[in-house]
């Protein structure tokens, strides 16, 4: 797969409960802006309905799905008007996702039809042996890791899973991950250093589980130690947010010499739910703190975050997910092969040194005025 497709440089744990409520660059020097039946286990639609931007695009899907049953049953010769059709559905994809808000890209990146970690495990990669358990206290559901293989490069895998069905869904806590889960990545990331294997972090989750039994773990002092130990990996380490990337649950796998998010994710310090619930005690202010996070992808290239930005198909990854996963599996091979070219003993000095200087702010958070890398 052609770069072309970076629009940027560009046993479950013991507690219970879901989570709470809680183009763009080049390289070089280009200037960034960028116990459930088998029914109920099988993959469903949303049964909320379309996002609110997209219910004129579903209205005009189910006109065209009329008429291509209607020629289906009948000998009527209704080519014109699907074609008309088809070309007023892509008209107003593009003028939708052409204004969306940031409210708007989290609820794509939310999206239940979106490419998850399974697939694009099952979808990008051409081998895949899965590695569990933290030799502590358990094999957290919630993060998956494992060898994994495309075309000539071997690395590890990390990242969080969070299921397609409900019962999966449950099982894997909806992607928040227990302490379990992230001593489980950083034993695994530390046996991959051994090995001389790069890394490859996927990120999605809304953020790590809050539980009590999660935190009498360690739920905070386990992402403090991954974040601390990723800076002593002396392997490539490449970290892509393909959906949510929500605060210290992102974090605690989310170190890398690059890090990449996909078009229509986010990656920010806490959930704008959460964010209203705090600064102004009101679920209806969460659009306004989605604004105020700077968490969209355009947001996060401008202050520096985030290194490049994966294009997504036309109307978000979850129209048309195979195309995601191809397109993935391009990235993570052109990535790797370039961090690849970097020398080892030079990695570690790179890394610490993008960490220290991220998105400073003049005359709030200004430069250090250390040298470029």
């Amino acid at each position: 797969m052609p770069g072309s497709f970076l629009l940027a440089p560009l046993p479950r744990a013991q507690d219970d409960g879901a989570p709470s409520a809680g183009a763009i660059t080049a390289r070089g020097d280009d200037k960034r802006i960028i116990g459930l039946s088998e029914e109920e286990e099988k993959p469903k639609e949303a049964t909320s309905g379309p996002m609110a931007f997209e219910r004129p695009i579903q209205d005009l899907e189910n006109q065209l799905k009329e008429f291509e049953e209607l020629s289906e049953r009948s000998n009527l010769d209704v080519s014109k008007e699907v074609a008309a059709l088809r070309e007023r559905i892509q008209a107003s994809i593009d003028e939708a996702y052409a204004e969306l808000s940031p409210w708007d890209r989290v609820n794509v990146a939310r999206h239940p039809e979106r490419p998850v970690t399974s697939d694009y495990i099952a979808g990008a990669l051409d081998d895949f042996f899965e590695l569990h358990g933290d030799r502590s206290f358990g094999d957290d559901q919630a993060i998956v890791t494992g060898f994994a293989q495309i075309d000539e490069l071997r690395f590890l895998l990390v990242g969080h899973r969070k299921g397609r069905t409900m019962k999966e869904r449950l099982a894997c806590n909806f992607g928040c991950a227990h302490p379990e889960g992230y001593r489980k990545a950083l034993r695994k990331m530390q046996l991959a250093a051994r090995m001389g294997l790069p890394i490859v972090s996927l990120i999605n989750t809304p953020g790590a589980y809050p539980g009590i039994g999660a935190e009498e773990r360690g739920q905070a002092g386990a992402i403090a130690e991954n974040i601390l130990g990723m800076f002593h990996l002396d392997v490539p380490i490449l970290v892509v947010i393909i959906g949510e990337g929500g605060s210290g649950g992102a974090l605690g796998i989310g170190v890398g010499d690059r890090v990449l998010m996909m078009e229509y994710s986010y990656y920010s310090v806490i959930s704008p739910e959460g964010c209203a619930a705090i600064l102004w005690k009101d679920g209806e202010r969460t659009p306004d703190a989605a604004t105020a996070l700077k968490l969209t992808a355009p947001d996060l290239i401008g202050l520096g975050v985030v290194d490049s930005v994966i294009g997504e198909p036309r109307g978000g990854a979850h129209r048309d997910r195979q195309a995601a996963i191809d397109r993935m599996r391009g990235v993570l091979l052109d990535e790797l092969r370039e961090l690849l070219r970097i020398p080892r003993e030079e990695l570690l000095t790179r890394r610490r040194a993008k960490y220290r200087h991220l998105a400073a702010l003049p005359g709030r958070f200004p430069e250090s005025g250390a040298a470029k890398v």
